[in-house]
């Protein structure tokens, strides 16, 4: 590996202490936990502070995705993919609709998962069941994309032997992951997540200065674009595009405030005044983020040539490559950029980890399979489970590393995610939603956002249909079903009154 990257001895040093410091804070958290339950081990008591607050959100929500999917997004569409600014903040406001009251409740009722508040709330084994088995399988499809883009970090980076990287940085950076997620729990992820956040935050700034010390200002790109067969990408932007938009928005602001591994943050937070402190200060952050990222896509349109489909997602990487061949300072810069694209992979794929470990253990293994189960017994199980989890995915991901773009990824996710949104976002306001219609819903909902997705139909145009995803589709029609049941219902509740 270490002839595959153009980095040098002094490069190498620099990373393998920052990786080496993970494992550390790995071992550190595992010392420092107070007790072997599931609440110590996946909620840390529940104890986290404004800073570690602010600073693992941030770093959970800006993953892989945000730093390479956005950039090739950008680089495939241009200025449109400025949404994705838009989106990162729907998901604050999405937030506010329903985690002040989750977090309350959270702390009274002592839950650990997402589906804790649903087993609370609405009482139905069915619909516990169903809303882990699609939480899982959406946070199994975001793992994945953050170990593909633990390759193609490597892959962009070395040229002619990119392929080789590519499964070298799949299997290195999860075996890191997985030491210190399963020795320290969220406790030790929320303290690597205070170092990868600020990493991530100072990293985005320099690559901002250096595309503009590099290439010119953003001017000079975008004149460059429109004088070449791009132009179009820079064009205003059309109704189809503008209702992509519209569906961006709604779908990735439900989606992304519906992540497990952060409804499990809100549980941590040590106040609701922190949480609610933490929310203000990150519906500033997509501007350091995911806008820096769209710059760097439209910098790579100007300046990189030839890439196409699943591989328009290294255009951040390439661009890095020529900035570091062209002077000792961007050498420098580009490995602190490289530690901060590592640092977003990591830390969202870590919270993916133990989301994924923490509601198989306890809504599925302990509820189903062995109800008797002490909170011992299940914490082990749960780091078995992460290491049987990121293995296979970490298999995938070296097989589909050309098959799949990241932003195809999170579309489908997304889809899946948005259906929980009736149980999450009305339920907790109108204690009139009943579990029945509730779970009937989801199932409907889900059945048609999958059978729009893959099935053989002409107006499925780029996964969408009428430039909308499919998973609103199967919202509107699950919403209806959750309300106009639960009305039904207590419509005849009381006539029998």
């Amino acid at each position: 590996m270490f002839e595959l990257l153009p980095f040098g001895p002094g490069a190498w040093v620099f990373v393998s202490c920052y990786l080496s410091s993970l494992l550390l804070i790995g071992w550190v958290g595992y010392n420092a936990r107070r007790e072997d339950t599931l609440e110590d081990f996946y909620l840390a008591g529940r104890g986290f502070g404004f800073v570690v607050l602010v600073l693992t959100l941030y770093a959970t929500q800006y993953s892989g995705n945000s730093v390479f999917g956005v950039a090739g997004a950008a680089y495939r569409q241009g200025f449109g993919w400025l949404i994705s600014v838009h989106y990162m903040l729907a998901i604050i406001v999405f937030y506010r609709v329903f985690a002040p009251r989750l977090h309350a409740l959270s702390r009274r009722r002592s839950y650990v998962t997402p589906v804790d508040y649903l087993r609370d709330r609405f009482g139905s084994r069915g619909l516990s069941l169903l809303a882990s088995i699609v939480m899982i399988i959406a946070l199994n499809n975001y793992l994945l994309a953050q170990l593909m883009t633990m390759g193609r970090a490597l892959q962009g980076l070395a040229g002619p032997y990119g392929d080789v990287a590519y499964n070298y940085g799949v299997i290195a950076l999860a075996l890191i992951m997985l030491v210190y997620g399963t020795l320290g729990g969220i406790r030790a992820i929320a303290w690597t997540d205070v170092i990868q956040g600020a990493v991530l935050m100072v990293g985005f700034l320099v690559l901002l200065v250096m595309l503009v010390g590099e290439f010119g200002p953003l001017s000079a790109a975008t004149e460059r674009v429109l004088a070449s067969p791009d132009a179009a990408k820079i064009a205003r932007p059309s109704g189809a595009m503008l209702r992509e938009w519209a569906s961006y928005i709604l779908i990735v602001g439900m989606g992304g405030a519906l992540y497990p591994h952060a409804i499990q943050r809100i549980y941590a937070s040590k106040s609701q005044r922190t949480l609610n402190h933490s929310l203000a200060v990150m519906a500033f952050l997509p501007f350091i983020t995911a806008l820096i990222a769209v710059i760097a896509g439209i910098y790579g349109l100007a300046y990189v040539a030839g890439l196409e489909g699943a591989g328009t997602d290294q255009v951040l990487a390439s661009l890095l490559r020529v900035i570091q061949a062209n002077s000792t300072i961007g050498y420098g810069i580009v490995v602190l950029i490289f530690s901060a694209v590592l640092a977003a992979l990591m830390s969202t794929a870590d919270s993916a980890m133990l989301a994924i470990s923490s509601m198989f253990t306890k809504d599925i293994y302990g509820v189903h399979i062995r109800p008797d189960a002490s909170e011992s017994d299940m914490t082990r199980v749960g780091k078995r489970c992460s290491w049987i989890v990121v293995g296979a995915l970490a298999a995938f991901a070296i097989v589909l590393k050309e098959q799949a773009s990241l932003i195809g990824l999170l579309d489908r996710k997304f889809d899946l995610l948005v259906q929980l949104a009736p149980a999450f976002m009305l339920g907790i306001h109108w204690l009139r939603l009943d579990g029945g219609p509730v779970l009937l819903g989801l199932i409907a909902g889900l059945a048609i956002s999958l059978l729009l997705a893959f099935g053989p139909f002409d107006f499925v145009v780029a996964g969408k249909i009428w430039g909308i995803h499919p998973g609103l589709y199967g919202l509107a029609v699950n919403a209806s079903i959750a309300v106009f049941g639960s009305l039904r219902i207590h419509r005849a509740v009381a006539s029998t009154a």
